[in-house]
């Protein structure tokens, strides 16, 4: 039997229409077979560029990173371009501007206006994607008008291509990574307006940078005097590192695959999804499953962009430090998405005036966070509590000199925590998750302050109260506070009792435990309000998001059915021992996670090979039927 010309035509086309069309129902991901084809296209060219030739190695870099935004994304590719060059003509202009001038000038006024422009064209493009409904609902409510959505950049799509109806204009679909290019766009004026860099005099460089395919679509956020200057180099990558890289691609891949997306499918989702067919212990675990889910999934994302980076001779800045070992939520923040954090800190905590003062951008944020938290909530309480802390934050500064300095940096932490809570989104409970974030973060810089005899005062008056509410108001979050603020105070009570007998014994270990576990139990609580918020319609984001958080917290605090427990175990055995396993080699002493890590680094090269297929091979036994888009895709 022969085939004829017009059939092998026909699979020549719907091959090359697979490579070259987007399909968004399948963006490409890094854990299908077809990224690591491209990606072995990218190294099989970048050997034939050779070392020396950088220009052309970042053109090429610049185009197959845009290719790869396209096949995630679609035709938000245009975005992406269209930012790309806007950003790069501005910091062109704050680059000549301030050309000369030492670092502690002051920038002239043109430089001022270039940046301001530049930053705000940014974030009004960011805001139309990721705020629009609630800009509308903003306008509805003070106004009294019923405005719907209406994409107007679709229309102007639309427009310019002449064909009606090619882009939807009835829904804004948020573009993938859109919050992560646009902070490394606004990183770059910053820092060249700061003087840290020098704008960089090819477009092809720059776009480089802004779209380095390995961390464009989920971070990390690639600041640009922490990366600008590898721009220019020759590539080099040592065996160690080679081996490094190998380890990271590997170890992201066991993240994603085994822990996050087995965990989600198998557990967490199902009781997210409708948490009233499920009991109080079942609610009660998806938390903490949840919170090893994301951060498998994230960190796993992270790892893979850093050892693939790592291969192409880019090095990538660390962006998860075993972040649930933390022992405090401060703590924590400097071990999760520390590139988004440092990029907080550096652009939105310090400009607010940081640890110094309190200055207009101060006071800024708390009115905006006053609106957006009463539109969202729909209830005007909120601004009532938020006008009222601010208020009594700045009387008891205004009475207290020596206290001032203090007062103004928690509010700035504050801030600088519900604004992160709304980079994710605009949900009621992506603020509240923020929030309580930063309640953790104030709560925990209090109470370091507080003697040991102290602590076990409040935290039984505080258990009592708890208690009572229970008791008396059948609350479920009531219960919930009364369980774990009861075993803080019978644990500071312990505290104060082996501390007043004045024991021979050093228990460091038990107390950094002690802190490691309810930092832990307390960001997965906070948890619950970030994944009810996440995968929805802006539309009806709020209502869905508050019903999940809502019912789950009925079904953790109201009583258990306990015997069924053994049970529940049984069925899920399974995911239980992998979140086990997880958790341990997460707790695992840094010291002898590097000791593993080099040890597969410097393995010979064909016993490497041999490694790398045998764990690839049980690491894609626990693939689902579906594979998995990363979690913060959607941010």
């Amino acid at each position: 039997m022969t085939t004829s010309p017009y059939s092998l035509l026909d699979l020549a086309k719907a091959l090359l229409y697979n490579v070259f069309a987007f399909d968004d129902q399948h963006p490409l991901l890094f854990t299908q077979f077809y990224f690591w084809a491209f990606f072995a296209f990218v190294m099989l060219m970048l050997a034939l560029i050779g070392r020396n030739r950088i220009l052309m190695r970042n053109a090429f870099l610049f185009f197959v990173s845009t290719f790869f935004y396209y096949k995630t994304s679609g035709d938000f590719t245009v975005l992406l371009i269209v930012a790309t060059c806007l950003s790069y003509f501005v910091g062109r202009k704050v680059g000549k501007s301030v050309a000369g001038l030492p670092k502690a000038a002051r920038a002239p006024l043109a430089a001022r206006a270039w940046v301001a422009a530049g930053v705000v064209v940014n974030l009004v493009v960011l805001g139309y994607f990721k705020y629009a409904y609630l800009a509308v609902d903003m306008v509805n409510q003070i106004c009294g008008t019923e405005f719907e959505v209406h994409d107007y950049l679709a229309a102007l799509g639309n427009a310019i291509i002449g064909v009606d109806g090619h882009f939807s204009i009835d829904f804004i679909w948020l573009p993938v990574g859109i919050s992560f290019y646009t902070f490394q766009c606004i990183s770059y004026l910053m820092d060249i307006y700061r003087r840290r860099i020098a704008p960089l005099d090819n477009f092809l460089n720059y776009g480089f940078y802004v779209s380095f395919f390995p961390q464009l679509v989920a971070g990390p956020i690639v600041r640009a005097n922490e990366f600008v200057r590898q721009i220019s180099r020759p590539y080099s990558l040592s065996r160690r590192w080679f081996g490094i890289a190998v380890f990271w691609i590997v170890n992201g891949l066991a993240k994603k695959i085994i822990l996050a997306d087995y965990l989600a499918v198998n557990f967490a989702d199902r009781v997210f999804t409708n948490p009233t067919m499920y009991g109080g212990f079942e609610n009660f675990s998806a938390l903490f499953v949840y919170s090893l889910q994301v951060y498998a999934d994230f960190s796993g994302y992270t790892d893979i962009a850093i050892g693939v980076a790592l291969l192409m001779g880019f090095h990538l800045p660390t962006n998860f430090n075993s972040p649930y070992k933390a022992t405090n939520c401060g703590g924590f923040w400097k071990r999760w998405h520390i590139s988004l954090s440092k990029w907080l800190q550096d652009y939105l905590y310090i400009s607010m005036g940081g640890n110094r003062r309190a200055t207009f951008g101060t006071y800024a944020v708390i009115a905006t966070i006053a609106v957006v938290g009463t539109i969202l909530s729909g209830s005007i309480w909120v601004a009532v509590a938020v006008v009222f802390v601010a208020g009594w934050c700045a009387v008891e500064a205004l009475l207290r000199p020596d206290r001032r300095k203090g007062i103004t940096s928690n509010v700035n932490r504050m801030n600088t925590m519900l604004l992160g809570g709304l980079w994710h989104g605009a949900s009621w409970n992506f603020m509240i998750w923020g929030g309580l974030n930063g309640i953790g973060i104030l709560i925990w810089r209090w109470w370091s302050n507080v003697g040991i005899h102290a602590r076990a005062m409040i935290s039984a008056s505080i258990a009592a109260a708890m208690t009572a509410a229970a008791v008396y108001g059948q609350w479920p979050l009531a219960r919930m506070g009364a369980v774990w603020l009861g075993v803080i105070a019978i644990c500071s009570a312990l505290r104060s009792l082996y501390n007043a007998l004045r024991a021979p014994w050093e228990l460091k270990w038990l107390e950094r435990a002690w802190a490691i576990a309810q930092t832990f139990v307390y960001i997965s609580f906070t948890r619950l309000f970030f994944r009810a918020g996440s995968n929805l319609n802006p539309a009806e984001a709020n209502q869905v998001a508050w019903e999940t958080a809502t019912q789950m917290v009925d079904k953790i605090g109201s009583p258990w059915n306990t015997a069924q427990i053994p049970a529940i175990l049984e069925a899920y055995a399974p995911v239980f021992i992998i979140f086990a396993l997880g958790m341990v080699v997460h707790w695992l002493p840094d010291r002898l996670k590097r000791r593993y890590r080099v040890c597969f680094a410097m393995m010979p090269l064909p016993l490497m090979a041999v490694a790398v297929a045998l764990i690839v091979i049980v690491i894609y036994q626990f693939v689902t039927a579906d594979l998995q888009k990363f979690i913060y895709f959607q941010f």
